[in-house]
């Protein structure tokens, strides 16, 4: 069974790489719609995981990582992205889209890697294995989820 630790480096992993492909494609989009629309999709998955996360992993260890004033920081990171992805999402000039959707992406990149180093230890230090894999399986067992192979797209209003 897994961990609500690998599951969640898990997805960062698939996150990453869906980054990977947007970085690639960026050099060919010529309107702020194209920019837009991946801004649009990054804070769709983006969503979908930080909830996951508040939910399942933060909620049970919200009082140590406040203790360790590791909370406000994964709540600014939070904010900063989306930020940069909202606004990438509004922006009516090209090069300052892209260049928005760019930090946007390096700062969830960044984020990622401090909860996985700092973080993520942490939760297994504190937690059980058992409770650690029955935290995974909520994960794991949940429709929504980003490596769980069932659709969860949503139509744009």
């Amino acid at each position: 069974m897994r961990r609500i630790t690998d599951v969640l480096t898990i997805e960062h992993t698939l996150l990453c790489t869906l980054f990977g492909e947007i970085d690639r494609l960026l050099p060919e989009v010529r309107t702020v719609d194209e920019v837009r629309l991946f801004s649009r999709l990054v804070e769709g998955v983006l969503s979908h995981h930080a909830d996951v996360e508040q939910n399942l992993a933060f909620a049970a260890l919200d009082h140590v990582l406040a203790e360790k004033h590791q909370l406000g920081q994964l709540h600014q990171d939070h904010e900063e992205i989306d930020k940069c992805l909202r606004d990438a999402a509004s922006a009516t000039e090209l090069t300052k889209a892209v260049q928005l959707l760019k930090a946007g992406l390096e700062a969830s990149r960044a984020h990622f890697r401090r909860e996985e180093q700092s973080v993520f230890p942490l939760f297994e230090k504190v937690l059980a294995p058992t409770t650690l894999e029955t935290l995974g399986a909520g994960v794991s067992g949940s429709a929504s989820t980003l490596g769980s192979g069932r659709s969860t797209a949503r139509r744009a209003p």
